[in-house]
């Protein structure tokens, strides 16, 4: 059985909560906390005048199982829980938010899961480094089905995956790599990425499929009929862009990992904008835009989230409440921001 607690930080009141439970079992959900935040507004910038603050953001923290390493999350398409890989035990977890409990279904000899999205139907859909695989795991049953990668496609190490609007899964592989599956036929093809080595975070935006190259410092336009890509730089030479996801309107918002920004590329014009972090040593990772159009970063230089209003260039800083957290990705639904602390075993959500 799994404890759910809430962490609360210096200076706040703290709500004591907590539960006795284990994976697939139940207890009661901890309390919210409120959140202590840092506010500052992007440099070089004209911000407009602030909205008056909405109610303070609470933070709320699940204890996961030792040794799980949750990667990346998703939510359940129907509202019932949070999807999230847990890496280094090889396994797809479950998590209730109301009660903390955990089910984690084991994926295969030597898996390795990295990122993990839902369909529609609410079959979980997962990128597998360890396996060479795309695994999928049913909603209601908890089958596991593997799709292995073709035989001259060995050590893809597989991150990311997102649908485009016809259902195709695509993917992106660090070795430098990049690929489709057809979730309803199990036809899959890959394809050697531009520059090489570095496809990692992969989003869909008005119809057209991005993904980041890390290694490659590139974002890349898919072209869903052909499978070919063209490589769109940031302004920021060298910038490891990490991670992308698409907002209401089409535009990719980025992390840069070596340059410690968040940068967004607007297809309507070709332009691109890019703001640097607050605070020293920034290195973002994740990157999430919610259903505000307010953009979410993780930030490992200052071991928090971030926050970023991208009409009042105003960024807000969450301290995570362990050290190191190491927010790998994030995820949402309304109202509610998901992060996976991978070094703690922890999965956080922030309620806004």
């Amino acid at each position: 059985m799994i404890d759910s607690r809430v962490v609360a930080f210096a200076g706040l009141l703290i709500f004591a909560a907590a539960c006795s439970g284990g994976s697939g079992g139940g207890g009661s959900a901890p309390a919210d906390t409120p959140v202590a935040a840092t506010s500052t507004v992007a440099p070089a910038s004209t911000a407009a005048t602030p909205t008056p603050a909405p109610a303070r953001p609470t933070m709320q923290v699940y204890d996961l199982p030792a040794g799980s390493g949750p990667h990346d999350v998703a939510p359940a398409a129907d509202g019932s829980g949070i999807w999230y890989t847990a890496q280094r035990a090889g396994k797809l977890g479950l998590l209730d938010p109301a009660t903390g409990a955990v089910r984690e279904v084991p994926l295969g000899a030597g898996s390795a899961p990295h990122g993990v999205i839902v369909a529609e139907n609410g079959v979980a859909w997962v990128t597998d480094g360890g396996q060479n695989a795309i695994v999928s795991v049913d909603a209601g049953t908890f089958a596991v089905t593997v799709y292995p990668l073709p035989a001259d496609r060995p050590a893809a190490n597989l991150n990311t995956a997102a649908f485009d609007r016809r259902g195709t899964l695509w993917f992106t592989g660090q070795s430098g790599v990049y690929g489709r599956l057809d979730t309803a036929t199990g036809e899959m093809e890959v394809f050697d990425a531009p520059r090489g080595r570095g496809p990692y975070g992969i989003t869909e935006a008005a119809g057209v499929i991005y993904y980041a190259s890390l290694a490659g410092s590139y974002l890349g336009q898919v072209d869903i009929e052909t499978g070919s890509v063209t490589p769109l730089d940031p302004p920021t030479a060298g910038a490891g862009v990490r991670r992308a996801w698409g907002d209401s309107v089409g535009r990719v918002w980025i992390s840069e990992w070596d340059a410690g920004q968040v940068a967004v590329y607007d297809p309507a014009d070709g332009s691109w904008r890019e703001w640097k972090l607050p605070g020293d040593g920034a290195m973002a990772y994740a990157v999430y835009v919610d259903t505000a159009d307010r953009v979410w970063l993780s930030d490992f230089g200052s071991n928090a989230l971030v926050r970023f209003d991208p009409v009042e260039e105003h960024f807000e800083a969450f301290p995570l409440p362990d050290s190191p957290g190491n927010v790998r990705q994030m995820h949402g639904r309304l109202g509610e921001t998901w992060a996976p602390e991978s070094a703690a075993d922890k999965i956080v959500v922030i309620r806004w």
